[in-house]
């Protein structure tokens, strides 16, 4: 894992980024490589999904809608203690949507004059649960249960099908839905999924729906970039990336292990140490090559740790590595600091803050309460993680009487004329003439 001093520099944008870049992943030239795939399912439905199928090696993934006795089977057959674990991510993820679900506003500006703001659900949801390198129930968690909390009507997911379970979906993802009590779920996967959902298969049969949520690959985050529009998304979300900010109170072991389980997700996974400690740089330094060499993903962290999108960074200051964050947007952002509370006050630009050893990313990618699909790319500057809020309209009901109205009449009159739109004074006027 490559040192990287940049002592000496002030933390700007442009550094950051030139020297600590995410891997090179062109999403403007996945979204022209994928548009005939989005086209085809547009114009062609099911046969479009039957040859992108076969041509990742599934030649029959009929029927496309999983049935209920496939997700009934695969909730009997989970191991008792990952059932137990699943339901406890649920609750705890159910909780926090709870506590932070958005409530209805009422403002009365003057006697009869009264602006609400309500919250509504949208009406349907595409929930995409990735597979391949690993499996996901906990991305099942983190889609379906803040849209149940704000409230959606209709829940469908979508999931690539697995060659070791018949060509079918990962049984654990299937029994999480179940858990769940989504009964809509179907086997397709990639950026087909997205266009399925966007679109609809009369053929399936899968009705289009309004939005499309959850993470996956290059291709996946291309398809809702190019379907923006057509259905809501929630982001693009990308390979994980972690930054971590710590000082000489840090444990280094903790920091290779932290910094290693974010590696084992992708060969394109930024892990990221910032601090003003040499002797933690070295610590962390003799530590790393240990633990990843005796991890289960081996090869695919050893990818990860020595791409250009992965350092240990030197700055010359505490101040100065969380100016690298608030530079950086990372994904995850753990605080290895003697007071990780007030540094964490600082940092504005985080898709979600880990505070002190005991908070660690993994915790919060099952069971910390929190929702672990959160903005990647530097998305942290203007996007926030995936959540109840995510699944909600806000919209403005305004409600005047007669006095009220008459109240603003003229000076709305003197809006619309200074814009030369008098006809909008005038329809206020004519609810007075012969008053």
């Amino acid at each position: 894992m490559r040192v990287l001093d940049l002592r000496g520099q002030s933390m700007t944008n442009e550094l950051v980024n030139t020297e600590v870049p995410r891997a090179a992943l062109d999403i403007s030239k996945a979204v022209q490589e994928i548009t005939p795939l989005l086209d085809d399912v547009k114009n062609k439905g099911e046969q479009a999904l039957l040859e992108v199928a076969a041509k990742f090696g599934n030649p029959d993934p009929k029927p496309f809608r999983v049935a209920s006795h496939e997700l009934d089977q695969a909730l009997e057959a989970l191991k008792p203690s990952l059932r137990a674990a699943i339901q406890e991510s649920i609750d705890r993820v159910r909780k926090v949507c709870q506590a932070v679900m958005p409530v209805e506003t009422s403002v009365e500006l003057a006697p009869g004059a009264t602006v609400r703001q309500r919250w509504q659900p949208v009406d349907s949801v595409g929930l995409y649960v990735p597979g391949g390198k690993a499996v996901y129930p906990s991305s099942v968690v983190m889609n379906v249960v803040p849209a149940q909390v704000a409230g959606v009507p209709r829940l469908a997911i979508a999931t690539p099908s697995q060659a070791e379970f018949g060509n079918r979906p990962h049984p654990v993802v299937l029994a999480t839905a179940a858990m769940l009590g989504v009964t809509e779920v179907y086997n397709i996967g990639g950026p087909a999924a997205v266009a399925a959902f966007a679109y609809g298969v009369p053929e399936i049969p899968l009705e289009r729906v309004a939005m499309v949520t959850g993470p996956g690959n290059i291709y996946v985050a291309a398809a809702k970039r190019a379907l923006r529009g057509v259905i809501g998304i929630d982001s693009e979300a990308g390979t994980t990336e972690i930054l971590i900010v710590a000082d000489d109170s840090a444990d280094a072991r903790l920091i290779a292990f932290d910094l290693v389980s974010q590696a084992e997700h992708d060969e394109a996974a930024a892990c990221v140490l910032v601090t003003a400690s040499e002797s933690l740089v070295a610590s962390v330094l003799a530590q790393i090559d240990a633990v990843a060499a005796e991890t289960e993903n081996a090869t695919r962290v050893a990818a990860a740790l020595s791409g250009i999108q992965s350092a240990l960074v030197l700055v010359d200051s505490a101040d100065a590595a969380l100016e690298f964050a608030n530079c950086y947007a990372t994904e995850h952002l753990e605080i290895h600091t003697s007071d990780p509370t007030r540094d964490a006050a600082r940092v504005s630009n985080a898709g979600a803050l880990f505070l002190g050893k005991y908070s660690p990313v993994s915790l919060g990618d099952y069971l910390a309460g929190s929702n672990h699909v959160l903005p990647t790319g530097e998305q942290a500057k203007f996007g926030s993680g995936l959540g109840v809020h995510t699944f909600l309209r806000a919209q403005q009901v305004i409600e005047y009487d007669e006095a009220a109205l008459r109240a603003v009449a003229e000076p709305a009159r003197e809006f619309s004329n200074s814009e030369r739109l008098p006809a909008h004074g005038e329809a206020i006027a004519a609810r007075f003439e012969n008053k």
